[in-house]
């Protein structure tokens, strides 16, 4: 009974460790989008578990700078989908803006931006990195997106702010 008793902690973590497995690599490729991972050897998105991941998706195309950047977020919502995923479950957006010259331009763009951004994350704001650069790699692109989301999320949204001043 005692040796039973010395043995059944390390039989325990042993049978754990073998049932745990790391969850599964998906590359998300959404309709017309092949090209991308058999040409240019990109996933478009990767899920793992709840996560995924997407890759930067240039704003276009489009006749002027907001029906590029509609067109852009219309992308990132059919990529999220093909991977399961929502809008609303979208928790970080970085994004790559390259009018921004100089600070004035930069808030300028911003702020047309942010007001097509509203459209799309009108509630429950994702984490949002700006950063301007000098070029993308996709030709008139203004500006390109990245973003992660955990699959689900989006139905348990808190919003939690810091308690009011007395």
């Amino acid at each position: 009974m005692r040796l039973l008793l010395l043995l059944l902690p390390p039989l325990l973590f042993v049978s754990g460790c073998a049932t745990t497995r790391a969850p599964a690599k998906t590359i998300v490729i959404p309709p017309r989008h092949e090209r991308a991972y058999d040409d240019y050897h990109y996933a478009p998105a990767v899920r793992v578990g709840d996560t995924v991941i997407v890759s930067g998706i240039p704003a276009g195309p489009g006749e002027d700078y907001d029906a590029r950047v509609r067109a852009m977020f219309k992308r990132l919502k059919t990529t999220l989908e093909a991977a399961g995923a929502t809008l609303d479950d979208v928790v970080e957006i970085d994004t790559f803006h390259v009018d921004a010259k100089d600070p004035p331009t930069f808030q300028a763009e911003f702020a047309r931006f942010l007001a097509i951004h509203k459209e799309y994350f009108p509630t429950g704001y994702p984490a949002w990195t700006a950063v301007g650069t000098t070029a993308l790699l996709a030709d008139g692109a203004p500006v390109e997106m990245r973003a992660v989301a955990v699959v689900g999320s989006g139905k348990q949204l808190v919003v939690q702010r810091p308690p009011a001043a007395q």
